[in-house]
């Protein structure tokens, strides 16, 4: 199984007086349209998947959206675990059922990181640093994704991505 880790583009900064509920703060225009950009880009590249799953968190949504506009990825399934918070375990026991061979999962910082270094090393492992907004990772798994039997195809952030374009 393929798994794209992808960050959420850029948002707005916390504010409680825009949005009393966190969950609902949005990508900035300009988050927006480079991560449309980016999508392009994963599109000219034939990168595909068979599901789109992410945080209900408004930001995330918005970005596997774009996802699905740009880079004909099909639409996003709700996915609670990938909400912050969660911890890497409950997104691979979430997974388990999946039966795709490609998948990307749509969510923010520090999850994403920590689920990276959960899968590439395994339990309690301690990231190697953050996604960048926007970037996103590719993991290859010769089953089900699981602690510590990932391996890591690729990481880039949106500058290289978009310098492929």
């Amino acid at each position: 199984m393929i798994v794209f880790l992808v960050r959420h583009a850029v948002a707005f900064d916390r504010d409680a007086a825009r949005w009393a509920d966190d969950r609902e703060r949005p990508l900035t225009e300009k988050g927006a349209a480079r991560f449309r950009k980016v999508a392009a880009v994963l599109r000219k590249l034939g990168l595909q998947v068979d599901a789109c799953l992410s945080s209900p968190l408004a930001r995330a949504w918005q970005t596997a959206k774009i996802l699905n506009e740009r880079a004909g990825w099909p639409e996003a399934e709700e996915f609670p675990s990938l909400e912050p918070g969660a911890t890497p375990a409950e997104v691979v026991k979430a997974l388990a059922g999946r039966k795709e061979d490609a998948l990307a999962l749509v969510g923010h910082e520090p999850n994403l990181s920590q689920l990276l270094a959960h899968l590439l090393v395994g339990a309690g492992a301690a990231p190697l640093g953050s996604m960048k907004k926007g970037g996103i990772a590719c993991l290859e798994f010769s089953g089900k994704p699981a602690a510590g039997k990932g391996g890591l195809l690729w990481l880039a952030t949106p500058k290289l991505i978009l310098r492929q374009a």
